[in-house]
Formats: structure tokens, C-alpha cells, sequence
């Protein structure tokens, strides 16, 4: 009995180190998102939530429906659940610093995705190379101008936010190297559809000349049709950027032009895999680039 006896404290014994061992490998990553209601950010979450799933890693994420403010409340949350590293795409670049170093003063690691930070230390960032994607936009747009030119719009994403900077940037390297082509209207549109459908209208009424349109995100792209159609214009040449599924719907109609690739469930994977190979003192890179390309109809 006392043999039996000792063997089974043995056993009680090893099978406790064992559930200790595997409490400490458990490991938590946590994902901020910038909106959700954004078929993007969606998909960004998908891949994130599906690679965590093979890995078997516990993942919990908030979405902070486009509003800086939000961020800085699901940070805390995020900091008081304990999860062991974060995956953070900001609303704001700027307000986003202070976002990351409430993180860092936790003590716990941030990885950016899709839209850096000003500030903050942050193990690694993940996006695609926006200003080459807008350089493409930009290029296809001069490029169905031919030597005519003639007149062109932007729709830009939200201030502050460092995909639409840099989108911008893309934008204007292009348009203001292009002969015979004037930019008539460079908007804000806080990747907003309504506010992009606006901001149309009123280029039609001030700048009826008009010739091409390039939006910072799809989602704009489709509130300038909108407003094209409305009157009567569908001569426009109206280029996007995300290649979401309303946008390549809307490039086989033939309603718009073009739209930049962007592979949303590859950076919410690679997020993932960034994020474990850091918290096992792996070396990881401090910028990571993601594909983009053209789509158009052909």
C-alpha cells in the first residue's frame, strides 16, 4: 500500500508540473483594430483569429469603430486581461503613440499592423508599401489620360493616419511629375463612404471638367460612384484602394477603374507569427512589407 501510496503522490506530483508547465507556454495574443466595419479590417481579423486557431493560441481582439479615443480605453482593457503581446492597428498615428506606451509601461510588447505609430516603441511594423500602391493608382489613372491630361480629384483617408499619408504621398509623387494633368480637389474623407459621396458632389458642381478620381480606400472609391451616377457622369475615371469585394464587383460592372491589392489576411497572419517568434526571443524585423498590385478589369 505504501509502494501504491508513493506512486500515486508520484504521479499527482508530476502531472501538477506538467499542468504548470503548460499554464506557462499558454500563451495570450491580443489584437486592437481601427474598425470593423470595414471589410479590410475584417479580414485582417480573420487571418489573425485563424492562424492563432492552428497554432493553438488564445487570441482576444477590440474594435474601436474608427475613434481614436476607443483606443486608448481597449488598451487598458487589453493591459488588464494580461495578454502576453499586442497586435495594434491605431485609428490615429499621432494619438496612437500614447496608445502604444501605455503598453510599454505594462510592460507588454505591440506589434503594429497596416498603419504605424509616431511614437511608442513597437517590435515590428506590418504593412503593405502604401505610397508604391498609390504610385500605381496614379500611374493607371495618367496612363488612361493619355496626352490629353485634364483634370483629377483625391479623396484621402483620415488625417493623421499613416496608410492615408503615405497614400497621399504615392498620389502626388505621381501627379506632380504628370504633363498636362491639374489636381482640382484633394479631400479628406476619414475613409467615410457618405462623407467621400460629399465631398463628389461638390467637385461635380465646382470642377464639372473633372477626368479621374483616386480614393484612398474602396469604400470612398464607391461613395464617388454613387455620386457620379447620380448625375449622370459616368465618363470618370474612379480608382480605389483595398480591392475589397464591393470594389471588384464594381470594376466588372464597369462603374469603376481600378482598385490596389492589399492582402489584409496575410498581415493578420504574419502579425501572428511575428508576435510568437518575438515572445520566444526570436529576432524579428522592424519593418515587414506585404504585396500590393493593380486590378482592373483585364
Amino acid at each position: 500500500m505504501k509502494k501504491i501510496l508513493a506512486v500515486l503522490i508520484a504521479t499527482l506530483m508530476l502531472l501538477s508540473m506538467c499542468s504548470m508547465a503548460m499554464a506557462e507556454e499558454t500563451v495570450t495574443i491580443g489584437y486592437l483594430l481601427s474598425d470593423l466595419s470595414n471589410q479590410f479590417f475584417t479580414t485582417l481579423e480573420q487571418g489573425i483569429k485563424a492562424r492563432c486557431e492552428e497554432l493553438g493560441v488564445e487570441v482576444v481582439g477590440y474594435d474601436s469603430g474608427n475613434d481614436a479615443a476607443n483606443d486608448m480605453t481597449n488598451m487598458e482593457d487589453l493591459i488588464n486581461l494580461g495578454v502576453d503581446i499586442i497586435l495594434y492597428n491605431p485609428v490615429d498615428s499621432d494619438a496612437g503613440e500614447a496608445v502604444v506606451e501605455l503598453a510599454n509601461a505594462a510592460g507588454i510588447p505591440v506589434v503594429t499592423i497596416d498603419r504605424g505609430v509616431n511614437g511608442g516603441e513597437v517590435v515590428s511594423h506590418i504593412a503593405s508599401d502604401n505610397v508604391y500602391g498609390a504610385e500605381l493608382a496614379a500611374k493607371h489613372i495618367v496612363e488612361l489620360l493619355g496626352e490629353e491630361g485634364g483634370a483629377v480629384a483625391e479623396v484621402q483617408g483620415m488625417a493623421g493616419a499613416s496608410a492615408a499619408t503615405d497614400r497621399h504621398t504615392g498620389f502626388d509623387n505621381v501627379m506632380s511629375a504628370a504633363e498636362n494633368i491639374t489636381v482640382v480637389s484633394s479631400q479628406i474623407g476619414n475613409w467615410d463612404r457618405t462623407q467621400a459621396m460629399t465631398i463628389m458632389e461638390n467637385v461635380l458642381t465646382s470642377n464639372p471638367e473633372v477626368k479621374a478620381v483616386f480614393c484612398a480606400n474602396d469604400v470612398m472609391a464607391l461613395g464617388v460612384v454613387e455620386a457620379c451616377q447620380a448625375n449622370g457622369r459616368d465618363d470618370i475615371i474612379i480608382v480605389g484602394f483595398d480591392a475589397d469585394d464591393d470594389a471588384i464587383a464594381a470594376i466588372q460592372e464597369g462603374t469603376m477603374s481600378g482598385t490596389i491589392q492589399q492582402l489584409p489576411e496575410t498581415m493578420g497572419v504574419t502579425g501572428v507569427d511575428v508576435a510568437l517568434a518575438h515572445l520566444k526571443g526570436e529576432t524579428v524585423e522592424a519593418n515587414i512589407g506585404v504585396e500590393v498590385a493593380l486590378v482592373t478589369a483585364e
